[in-house]
């Protein structure tokens, strides 16, 4: 299911992207480090979900190019683009169990062949959802209706996963399980993750490299200890509150 013309772990280039939204209009120019972890951080409506959208198809830019592991993908539809994406409601299916929801990713249509169901086996292992197979969503905590969203990722063999703050409804415990279950699994399989979240503890304990929005540009990008360091710049400093404004 692997797509060979793309290496296992893709930078993602966006490359003098225009895009408006109303009389809204973002810019963001910036290369992603691949097989690395990025938060991308910023006020609301500064353009992070904006930005992740663009990387995965859901919105077409009017001027500039997404690029992943090198190849220009802006005129692709999202199911040709080699992303995966986490949304914060998870968007299991109510009547389908474990195993389906996570077969989806293989086959819409389900018509999983034995090397599928072999696939779904290993990655509802290492998602710690072994002996689950045939629970169904309302069966499930949040955190594990989370871990089942990442199976169903895994399942889909793409080296781009795409967070747009899939944890925020999850108390801190399950929030820092399923954080380091994503760094895990970045490690593990050479993912190239980029995950939205408000919170700065998160970017600070997974993030190796950091996106600072702001009202739809680019304002800071390099990596997360530089920012969070007392010599980062300062307008990220005045947002996650080290700085009086």
């Amino acid at each position: 299911m692997s797509d060979p013309l793309m290496p296992e772990s893709a930078a993602v280039l966006l490359d003098k992207i225009v895009f408006s939204y109303g009389e809204t209009a973002m810019m963001f120019d910036a290369e992603v480090e691949a097989g690395a972890v990025t938060a991308i951080m910023g006020p609301s409506g500064s353009g992070k979900s904006t930005l992740l959208n663009l990387i995965a198809g859901f919105e077409v830019p009017s001027r500039g190019r997404v690029l992943i592991g090198g190849v220009d993908v802006t005129g692709l539809p999202p199911a040709d683009r080699p992303v995966s994406m986490v949304f914060q409601e998870n968007n299991l299916f109510a009547h389908l169990d474990v195993i389906a929801n996570v077969g989806l990713g293989r086959s819409p249509a389900l018509r999983l062949a034995a090397d599928d169901r072999v696939a779904i086996a290993n990655a509802l292992e290492h998602t710690g959802l072994g002996g689950k197979e045939h629970r169904l969503p309302r069966e499930l905590s949040g955190g594990e209706r989370q871990r089942v969203a990442l199976a169903r990722v895994l399942v889909r063999e793409r080296p781009v996963l795409l967070l747009d703050e899939p944890f925020a409804s999850l108390g801190p415990a399950l929030r820092l399980d399923m954080l380091g279950l994503v760094e895990k699994l970045c490690r593990q399989h050479s993912m190239t993750v980029l995950f939205v979240t408000h919170q700065p503890e998160d970017a600070r304990r997974i993030a190796k490299n950091m996106i600072f929005l702001e009202d739809g540009h680019i304002s800071a990008v390099g990596q997360a200890s530089e920012l969070f360091s007392n010599h980062g710049p300062e307008a990220f400093r005045r947002y996650i509150g080290t700085v009086a404004g």
